[in-house]
């Protein structure tokens, strides 16, 4: 099984996948956030293509390949379920991402943690991200990209802590804890 929590920054993705991988027996978290940074020590700006010389690695056509990569070898060699936080809001890269996902494991399910701005403004705010930092930059494009049918399932959670969070995947993937 390969289970994708996507959202916004501060929409509790890396809190539910912690909570999960300590409920979901023979499971591991994969954080393709570590395979961006380490393409950006690699990979010199002056050497990438223009439409890769920005602030997020995701532009990087490397990423998503070794993202998908990476999770192939990683399930290969440790036989684990995946549990893959990530903001993943671009439309191609979230269909390579997942596919490539599909590819490798028939059992893949994403849920998309949507909140309200004001919601993730307090969440940054919360857990000490810098005010008008580069997450705080990403909220609009994020939230309103994510709320597209494509990203499917939303989970909400202006209203639910993350324990609710967290049982509503359970449930949803037939996992009672």
């Amino acid at each position: 099984m390969i289970l994708m929590i996507n959202g916004a920054f501060g929409a509790g993705k890396t809190t539910a996948a912690n909570h999960l991988s300590s409920l979901i027996p023979n499971s591991m978290i994969f954080d393709p956030e570590e395979i961006g940074y380490m393409l950006r020590k690699i990979v010199p700006e002056g050497l990438r293509y223009e439409h890769e010389q920005t602030d997020d690695f995701q532009d990087m056509e490397l990423w998503k390949a070794l993202t998908v990569k990476t999770a192939i070898e990683v399930k290969r060699q440790y036989n684990r379920h995946l549990i893959v936080p990530m903001t993943l809001y671009k439309i191609h890269n979230f269909e390579y991402i997942y596919n490539g996902f599909r590819s490798l494991d028939e059992e893949v399910y994403h849920y998309c943690l949507i909140a309200s701005e004001a919601t993730i403004r307090q969440r940054l705010h919360t857990r000490g991200d810098t005010p008008e930092g580069w997450t705080y930059q990403q909220i609009d494009k994020c939230a309103n990209a994510l709320r597209d049918n494509r990203f499917q399932e939303h989970i909400d959670t202006d209203q639910l802590d993350s324990e609710q969070v967290i049982e509503q995947i359970l449930n949803r993937i037939g996992v009672i804890s």
